[in-house]
């Protein structure tokens, strides 16, 4: 026996063996822990695989089927007008309105796709931070100049990171812009008006359905809210009028569909996950009995839900255990985090944006765990870069990302997002603290 070959898997036994030796088990904070990591994936899973998750499958595997690699080559490539590519990608997230998972399939679609790494990143950046919703909550609950320096960090934040990307990765840019030039069209089934009236469609249901209640009862934001639904039914009368007429795909299936999903709003007003389930179901049946694209479409949008689903709900896991809920304790004490980031310090700083990486922020949730923060002493820089950075960022994020780009281009990714943000709340906080 070779022991110079033997020692490491008799280490990781004696690690895993030592780790259960000692296990805490009975302690009221390891307990409370692992409650609170199944509590966390229970709400995440009430709460974002049905309305955002399947929506956004749906939409990245439209985009790997309907969107030619030509065209994303062209427009987001590396050899793409980078005004154009960097413009794009960095205004994604005012559309879209997404949280950091949410985002993941749709970057990873473009990213198979041939998007360059530089656009690609700035994208995953841009459509969890630059939500418009947020940044208005963020003006009014905790201040304009807190505001507006979270959407300006978003937005530069985005092409200033997708640069960095770029620059550091230039010789896999330049051999992936060398393949463009030899790569064939392939070709376009349809004008470009009908596949962005049925990406709109799909975006529209994906929006509406996660559209986050505001502060206050009164103004355009509340009238949207309290419409989400009616608007939701609008744009998935719309995607099927457009499978139909532009798909191909049987009327007499679309419209008993309808019937089902109508029949069911109506006899549980008060339950509209009911409806929006039969409706995912629905599609799924439609586009699995079909033939040609459409078949093709729910192929490409099932295998990304098999790459990343399992990630998202393994890393909320362990997110719940470490940090747990909302309001909850998990492993790491909360008066821990509340202690460190106050003052205007780089290690202040820095902390909030580490911690902040790390944590899960659903979609406007930062808001009102900051307003907590701030009034337990959190200094005005790290709460910028926590904003900067948490909602950007997590760890089931983190571990999606590595299996897209590899864990080299995650680690840059990631670093530039704290150091950044770190930087930018120091920057901040010697101006308005």
């Amino acid at each position: 026996m070779n022991w110079r070959d033997e020692w490491k898997p008799l280490s990781l036994i004696i690690a895993v063996f030592l780790g259960c030796y000692y296990l805490p088990v009975g302690t009221e904070r390891f307990n409370n822990a692992i409650l609170e990591a199944f509590h966390l994936v229970k709400w995440y899973a009430q709460e974002h695989v049905i309305l955002c998750l399947i929506p956004a499958f749906f939409i990245a595997g439209a985009v790997g089927v309907f969107v030619s690699q030509a065209s994303v080559m062209k427009y987001l490539g590396p050899k793409a007008n980078k005004v154009l590519a960097y413009g794009v990608a960095s205004v994604s997230g005012t559309i879209l309105a997404v949280c950091s998972c949410t985002v993941l399939p749709l970057f990873a679609s473009i990213y198979f796709r041939g998007a360059g790494l530089g656009p690609a990143s700035a994208f995953l950046y841009s459509g969890p931070a630059i939500n418009i919703l947020a940044i208005v909550l963020t003006a009014r609950v905790l201040g304009p100049e807190l505001g507006i320096a979270r959407a300006v960090g978003a937005v530069s934040f985005s092409i200033i990171i997708g640069v960095l990307m770029h620059l550091f990765f230039i010789k896999e840019e330049r051999e992936k812009a060398d393949a463009q030039v030899v790569m064939p069209d392939d070709g376009v089934k349809r004008p470009l008006w009908q596949n962005a009236l049925y990406f709109a469609s799909m975006v529209a249901i994906l929006v509406f359905a996660n559209w986050g209640k505001p502060a206050g009862d009164t103004g355009v934001w509340s009238a949207l809210y309290d419409a989400k639904w009616l608007l939701t039914s609008l744009s998935a009368i719309a995607l099927s009028v457009i499978l139909v007429a532009w798909f191909g795909v049987k009327a007499w299936k679309v419209v008993s569909s309808v019937i089902i999903v109508t029949a069911l709003a109506l006899l549980f007003p008060g339950q509209p996950l009911l409806p929006f389930i039969a409706g995912v179901i629905a599609l799924s049946i439609i586009t699995t009995t079909e033939t040609g694209e459409t078949t093709e479409w729910f192929s490409s949008s099932w295998d990304f839900a098999k790459k990343i689903l399992p990630l998202l709900l393994f890393g909320v896991l362990i997110a719940g255990a470490l940090l747990g809920r909302v309001g909850h304790e998990g492993l790491i004490p909360s008066q821990w985090v509340a202690s460190m980031v106050g003052g205007n310090s780089l290690w202040a700083n820095f902390f909030a944006s580490f911690a902040g990486a790390f944590m899960y922020f659903a979609t406007l949730t930062e808001v009102p765990i900051l307003q907590g923060l701030i009034g337990s002493g959190m200094g005005k820089g790290p709460a910028l870069a926590l904003l900067l950075a948490g909602p950007a960022l997590s760890l089931p994020n983190m571990l999606v990302i590595r299996s897209i780009m590899g864990t080299r281009k995650t680690v840059v990714f990631v670093s530039l997002v704290i150091v950044m943000s770190t930087f930018s709340g120091m920057l901040y906080g010697a101006f308005f603290g």
